[in-house]
């Protein structure tokens, strides 16, 4: 029966990760660019000010039921930076090759823009909880995207089913497996042990609400990714001599012009754009909609300074995080190594750091796996918060503390192959009512290009509901 189930959703998974999926992707992302004029790059001063440089300053919360940007931001870095940053680059670039490299700084560009446009609408569509907190998601905007109020519930509810099956699957079980495996591998912890301690760790803190779980990603995100970046960029001062091969690599591959007579260099570009654009929004998540949830409990007005955090997220995560797992693979040449995944970065650490790699990794892997589980406590909470109302919650909170125990124990072939189809059907609805609404998107964007930079006298477009 179990191999049955993995060969029907085998099926499923190979449309809603194959090249419709994609196509949809890229198309959205595309569309919403030039509609947009091109946002991220023609702002991307105002972008930098409203996002980077906000960092080092400091802001007063006018909203005690919400939380900060910069911890909204935090929150949804921490369940987009995941394991996929690591393991899944690394299959990426063993499969796709170089070349790879550059498609999926493409699908990050792109995504931007969806990025961006799903936070505008979770911002411009949230409402106010019965104890004064900010509810929103993807969910509400996707119930206003049609004049069919029917057609845009079923969206809604889709998104919300497929988001809570994603969050106990992709976003704890898959993650706590992963580090349960790479800790006791490499310091000889009890998946048992290591599964009821961190059980108890995320109980602690998604009991507290959003202000704990953004107080907890606040600090644990940036130590994370610093972490990481500060390890990989060791890495690439050491083979500094390499940088200008390793860039040409990217390119030569990229733009492997003897594909177009097909034969065994087509193959390879085929593979290079569909590992590029696959891995690239599997790590970022743009379009699946699933950090709109947490951006909406921010404490704002202007739904563009939340869009433009997305395409901040979006800049980290791929350009930076993951363009550095590829570039620790190729600096210290094991891309031709027969390995995939976290076994293929091991061997690049190993080459740089010596025995120290395996725990070197292993420490990054734990903090990115653990950061995922805590941020997608916080999606899947939204979803369930909107099918089953605000009273069962703590249901829904038991049950992922309890997953978070089952997936360190348990061999989880199977979770990891549905939740993998679940997490790519988020974005079906989400795309739709997403492209649906670009006009809306369009609208509340230049009205704040109008006011911030062209200094244009009009009205503020801050809710739906104003």
């Amino acid at each position: 029966m179990g191999q049955l189930i993995i060969n029907i959703n085998n099926q499923i998974n190979k449309i809603v990760w194959g090249y419709p999926m994609i196509g949809l992707m890229i198309f959205t992302g595309l569309f919403l660019t030039l509609n947009n004029r091109f946002f991220q790059f023609r702002y991307i001063k105002l972008i930098t000010q409203e996002t980077f440089l906000k960092l080092f300053s400091k802001r007063e919360r006018t909203d005690n039921k919400s939380i900060s940007q910069f911890q909204a931001m935090s929150t949804a870095l921490a369940a987009t930076i995941g394991t996929g940053n690591i393991a899944g680059v690394a299959s990426a670039v063993a499969i796709g090759g170089p070349g790879s490299i550059f498609w999926m700084w493409v699908s990050a560009i792109l995504g931007m823009m969806t990025a961006f446009s799903e936070n505008v609408l979770g911002i411009y569509y949230r409402i106010k909880g019965g104890k004064g907190e900010w509810n929103g998601g993807a969910m509400y905007y996707l119930e206003k995207c049609s004049s069919n109020k029917t057609f845009g519930k079923m969206l809604a509810v889709l998104f919300s089913f497929f988001c809570i099956i994603a969050s106990f699957g992709m976003g704890n079980m898959v993650q706590i497996n992963t580090i349960a495996s790479v800790i006791k591998s490499n310091f000889g912890v009890s998946p048992a042990i290591l599964g009821a301690v961190i059980s108890a760790i995320v109980g602690i803190i998604i009991i507290g609400g959003i202000n704990r779980i953004g107080k907890i990603a606040e600090i644990f995100v940036p130590f994370m990714a610093l972490f990481y970046i500060a390890a990989s960029l060791l890495i690439c001062i050491i083979n500094y001599r390499e940088i200008p091969s390793c860039i040409g690599k990217i390119f030569t591959y990229a733009f492997d012009f003897k594909a177009v007579m097909g034969g065994i260099s087509g193959i390879s570009l085929k593979k290079a754009v569909e590992m590029g654009f696959k891995r690239g929004v599997f790590s970022n998540e743009a379009g699946l909609g699933s950090a709109v949830s947490v951006h909406a409990s921010a404490d704002v007005k202007e739904p563009v300074e939340i869009g433009m955090w997305g395409i901040f997220e979006v800049f980290v995560d791929t350009i930076v995080v993951c363009s550095l797992t590829a570039f620790v693979i190729l600096f210290t040449k094991t891309n031709n190594i027969p390995l995939e995944g976290a076994s293929l970065v091991t061997l690049a650490f190993s080459n740089a750091f010596g025995k120290w790699a395996g725990k070197i990794l292993s420490m990054a892997i734990f903090l990115f796996g653990f950061a995922t589980i805590i941020g997608w406590s916080f999606f899947g909470q939204k979803a369930w918060e909107y099918l089953f109302g605000t009273k069962s919650v703590f249901l829904y909170r038991v049950i992922y503390v309890f997953c978070v125990f089952i997936g360190a124990v348990a061999e989880l072939t199977l979770i990891w192959s549905i939740s993998d189809t679940f997490n790519a059907l988020m974005a079906i609805p989400n795309l739709i009512g997403v492209l649906l609404l670009n006009k809306k998107v369009k609208i509340i964007t230049n009205n704040y290009i109008n006011r911030k930079i062209k200094n244009k006298n009009e009205k503020p477009i801050y809710s739906y509901f104003e």
